[in-house]
């Protein structure tokens, strides 16, 4: 059964909302990537050895910061969260993709 023609009508209701986003916050995420790809290389990240675990601690140690009150990481000068929001990243990343 085909549906009426609405003018202007768009099927896009179920689709996800990326406008959503805070971009300002993702922003500093981006920015802590692109601070470690410079360090390292782009992407490095994904071959880090046991990086489920060391990506945990990390991802821990700047929430442990962030909630001392540290507003800045001390190396990069980004929130604390950004970088725990990147290893959080990572650690999806790693459950998805590798087996």
């Amino acid at each position: 059964m085909r549906q009426k023609f609405i003018k202007g009508m768009k099927f896009d209701n179920s689709k996800s909302r990326w406008e959503l986003l805070p971009y300002r916050e993702v922003e500093e995420v981006v920015k802590v990537l692109t601070y470690g790809a410079k360090k390292y290389a782009d992407n490095n990240w994904k071959f880090v050895k046991k990086g489920k675990g060391r990506y945990f601690s990390a991802a821990l140690r700047h929430l442990v910061a962030w909630k001392l009150g540290r507003k800045v990481d001390e190396e990069t000068k980004l929130h604390p969260l950004a970088h725990a929001i990147a290893c959080l990243l990572f650690l999806i990343w790693i459950d998805k993709e590798k087996k």
